[in-house]
């Protein structure tokens, strides 16, 4: 659910609702960073990771996305799929399956681990914005039952192994975006969508927030310095927009969390499931070794001299977030020094 991310997170969300603090991506974390040293890769003495006995997404996951709004850029789109095909392909170590296999490590009580099976298995665009540019949480929902009631070519709904990822391009305004979160992931009310399937949504923030939720590719404008990572400017992003390579990151990190926790049931910290910590939450604006405390750690350089740390199908390139390594008992990605 990442308390963090958009990374300015100095305060904290209590007064959100029920919906709002399941599972949100928030932006306050950046400065959170900069004053919260238990933040940092090393941090296993301060993390109290349980399992509540719920269950995991073990079998495997058919993925839909669900392209929300009028303004997609089709190569931001092409983006996207090639990192959700990464999940599950080979390509050159470190790869994006390689950072998947921590997230597998996972598993519930009858030791079967987090699937390792990732499918787009379709896709449903919804141009006419059928909601409206305004989107509340719950409107999310509403989304999804359009795409799989949409006749003749809706999703199925596919409440044994679906997982629906919503994705908002840049004129849709969505509660809380760019203010206390970037993304979220929770479950459905059959009285809305008819069953209970997991879901998340992530917005697009090249043009409303980019210095909140593509950092490190953007850095906010008021913070009054820039990245500890550099002297004056901002980390290049690998598939050349500070947008769509956040939005990349946002997405990775939901995915990591509603695997591990779908029904807000399984895998968090906390005592307080409507607010858990989860397993990319501990690790929020950790990238490689060294990585907390506003610097996202040591990371690969591409000819171009922009930052990443896995390698996906096609030749592409990401950079994402650490998440909490349950062996190894720390934040851990396969780009790691030691």
């Amino acid at each position: 659910m990442q308390k963090l991310y958009c990374h300015l997170l100095l305060l904290s969300l209590s007064s959100l609702s029920h919906l709002t603090l399941a599972h949100p991506w928030p932006w306050t974390q950046t400065q959170r960073q900069f004053n919260q040293p238990t933040n940092y890769e090393g941090s296993s003495n301060l993390v109290d990771l349980q399992y509540h006995m719920g269950p995991i997404l073990s079998s495997p996951i058919n993925l839909y996305i669900v392209w929300y709004g009028s303004h997609w850029n089709p190569n931001h789109q092409s983006t996207i799929r090639d990192f959700l095909y990464s999940l599950s392909s080979p390509a050159p170590p470190p790869s994006v399956a390689d950072w998947w296999r921590t997230i597998r490590l996972y598993t519930d009580q009858t030791g079967s681990n987090i699937t390792g099976n990732i499918i787009l298995s379709g896709e449903f665009y919804d141009s006419t914005n059928s909601h409206g540019n305004y989107l509340t949480r719950l409107t999310i929902q509403s989304i999804i039952k359009t795409a799989v009631t949409s006749y003749p070519r809706g999703l199925p709904l596919n409440y044994e192994n679906g997982l629906y990822l919503v994705l908002t391009s840049s004129e849709i305004l969505v509660q809380d975006f760019c203010r206390a979160v970037c993304g979220f992931h929770y479950f459905s009310f059959p009285a809305i969508v008819g069953v209970t399937v997991p879901y998340a949504w992530v917005g697009y923030s090249g043009t409303q927030c980019p210095g909140m939720c593509a950092y490190p590719f953007a850095w906010p404008k008021d913070s009054g310095k820039p990245p500890p990572e550099t002297s004056g400017g901002v980390m290049g992003s690998p598939n050349g927009d500070a947008g769509v390579d956040g939005m990349i990151s946002v997405i990775a990190h939901e995915l990591a969390e509603v695997s591990s926790n779908p029904l807000v049931n399984a895998w968090y910290a906390g005592d307080d499931p409507t607010a858990p910590d989860e397993i990319a939450d501990i690790c929020v604006g950790v990238y490689g070794s060294g990585g907390g405390g506003g610097y996202v750690g040591q990371v690969y350089k591409d000819s171009w001299g922009n930052g990443f740390n896995v390698n996906g199908v096609r030749g592409r390139k990401f950079l994402v977030q650490w998440v909490w390594d349950p062996v190894k008992g720390r934040c851990f990605g396969p780009n790691a020094m030691d």
